[in-house]
Order: structure tokens, then C-alpha cells, then sequence
């Protein structure tokens, strides 16, 4: 039997329930025809009219009383005098109607919800605001490995480009780039090219964090998490700009500051703790925290295997350059 979830004229939202439920509240009054209800498998809310059928409950209004009126059919109020003269009289008169009802106004039998500030239960990502924390529940912090995939995915959706964009506007200026330098075996450090990628990735970087439909970068998205304040609210673009530092810094200090997301109790690494944020599952702070995952999740756990095969190929690769170089030394 499937259950169904209801938002009662006050817009709280109440559930599970069963069918019998939904209809028992019809029947008292709690739940009106354009009452919005859901249950697993429907896109978005709808208003109680339209699954009338499928609850089995009968929408057909009562007929409202025809109005009394009040203007009474004409009537002689004296008998007529007719002549005593042995021909028949006849007599013709206007006949009298009465007024005709006003015709009874029904109500469309369809109900649509609009724009309404109801979203089906899926990831609140994407085009909608986002809504208000909910501080009740259980929270699932994001664990150590679980930001490693996210890295590694940002490190190609996000660095990849920045590094392309930055190539370009420095060979425009004239500043040269460092990128194409090591393409051509003349690897050089460039100071202008270099700052001009960490600002730029702040800027990214924090505009992913704080987009209200987001709240993440592209691999936290995948992964399932999100970034939030501590007190689970949507963080600004400044924290987040700040916190891109922040997570600079914990890399430089031999990147204790990220390994203490895998020691501390909200698993918080020293940029988190200096932002005040949270790294959490994309369910955390929702009205649906049952919907959070404990686990790794096929996508971390892929990102993980392909990563680690990528960095012991490129370990391979780097002792098979070092004896190549060594034998042509001898």
C-alpha cells in the first residue's frame, strides 16, 4: 500500500499516511479539494482533486438550493364584470413568468498547483531557492575519502578549465605561460600566471558553494554532499571565497589541516573550522533526513579505484624515467 504525504491549511507538511487516512481527513474538513498531497512516484505535488480516483473519494459538489424567489405569480384580485348579452366575451391577457434561477456555477474539475513552493521530495538542487535549514534530525557528515573523490573530480571539471582560461589570458598579456613552457621542455615558474589561477579558482569555487541550487562544486555533486554553515545554513560568497583560502593553507601544512576531516567528530578539516563550515550529505539540514547515505556510494568508490590506479601509473612511470635517465648517464 503506498503512503501518502499531505500539507494541511496551515502549509506544514504531514506524513506518511495511508489512503484511508487522506480520505478520513477529506471527510472532516482537514483537506480540501485543492489540498496538496504526494506519495513515491509522482514528479511534484498535486492538489487532492486530481488523484480523487485513484483514493476513491467523490469530489461531486452538492447542488446548492434553488433560491425562493419572492415575486409571486400574478392573480386577479377581483372577478371581471362580463356583459349579460347572450354572446360569448373573451379576454386576453399578457401571460406572467417567473423569474428564471441564476445558473449554478461548478467548479473546474481541475486543479493545478502552479508555482508552488512544494517541491516533490528529490534533491533540492537545480533552479529552485534553498529552503530554510532543518536543524532536527540525524546528520551525515561527509568522511575523509568521500572529499577525496570530490577532489579528484573537481581537479578535472574545475582545474582543467581554469588552467585553459588562464593560459589563454596570459599568452594575450604577454605573460607567458608556464603550461606551454613544460609542453616545450622549458619548464619555468610564472608568478603572474600562478596568482591569476588561485584567484580565479576562488572565485569558482566559492560561486559553487554559495549558489543557493548548488551549494557544491561539480564533484560534490556527484559524490552526494554539499557545504554548509555549521547551524546547516547556505554559506556566502564570501565564506566561501575565504575558505578557498583556508583549504590553500591546509594543503601547504603538509596537508594535516585536510587529514583532520578524517579525526575530528563532524569530520571538519582546518578550513572548516576556520570558516565555521560543514561538510555534509546532500539530504543534511531537509526535511527528508532519512534519505542520507552512510556509505561510500558507487560513484565515490569508482572515482577512488580510478584515482588510485592513475597516481600508481603515474608512480611507474616516474621510476621507469628515473632509470631510463640513469642508464643514459652511465
Amino acid at each position: 500500500m503506498s503512503q501518502w504525504y499531505y500539507v494541511d491549511a496551515h502549509q506544514q507538511r504531514h506524513g506518511p499516511v495511508d489512503p484511508g487516512r487522506v480520505a478520513d481527513l477529506f471527510r472532516d474538513g482537514t483537506l480540501t479539494r485543492t489540498s496538496l498531497v504526494w506519495r513515491e512516484g509522482m514528479q511534484e505535488w498535486t492538489a487532492l482533486i486530481n488523484v480523487a480516483p485513484e483514493l476513491r473519494l467523490d469530489m461531486t459538489p452538492p447542488l446548492p438550493p434553488v433560491p425562493e424567489t419572492t415575486d409571486a405569480p400574478v392573480t386577479a384580485t377581483a372577478e371581471e364584470v362580463r356583459p349579460l348579452t347572450g354572446r360569448a366575451v373573451f379576454t386576453a391577457s399578457e401571460p406572467t413568468y417567473a423569474p428564471a434561477a441564476a445558473p449554478v456555477a461548478r467548479p473546474d474539475a481541475t486543479v493545478t498547483t502552479g508555482d508552488s513552493p512544494y517541491a516533490a521530495p528529490h534533491a533540492d538542487i537545480g533552479a529552485h531557492a534553498y529552503a530554510p535549514a532543518v536543524r532536527e534530525g540525524h546528520v551525515v557528515y561527509a568522511g575523509f575519502w568521500k572529499r577525496v573523490a570530490a577532489c579528484l573530480i573537481d581537479g578535472f571539471a574545475l582545474g582543467i578549465p581554469v588552467a585553459i582560461i588562464v593560459t589563454i589570458v596570459g599568452g594575450l598579456l604577454g605573460w607567458g605561460s608556464s603550461f606551454s613552457g613544460t609542453l616545450l621542455g622549458r619548464s619555468q615558474f610564472n608568478p603572474a600566471e600562478t596568482v591569476m589561477s588561485w584567484v580565479l579558482s576562488a572565485l569558482v569555487f566559492a560561486w559553487f558553494h554559495s549558489s543557493a541550487g548548488l551549494l557544491a562544486t561539480p564533484g560534490k555533486l556527484a559524490i552526494g554532499i554539499k557545504v554548509v554553515r555549521t547551524d546547516g545554513g547556505r554559506i556566502s560568497f564570501l565564506r566561501g571565497f575565504a575558505r578557498y583560502w583556508a583549504y590553500m593553507l591546509s594543503s601547504l601544512l603538509l596537508c594535516i589541516g585536510l587529514l583532520m576531516a578524517a579525526f575530528t567528530g563532524r569530520k571538519q578539516g582546518l578550513h572548516d573550522f576556520m570558516c565555521d563550515t560543514l561538510v555534509v550529505d546532500k539530504w543534511a539540514f531537509t526535511s527528508h533526513p532519512e534519505r542520507q547515505r552512510d556509505e561510500l556510494g558507487t560513484v565515490a568508490v569508482v572515482v577512488l579505484v580510478l584515482g588510485g590506479l592513475l597516481i600508481v601509473g603515474l608512480l611507474v612511470l616516474a621510476v621507469a624515467a628515473g632509470f631510463a635517465i640513469a642508464s643514459m648517464g652511465r
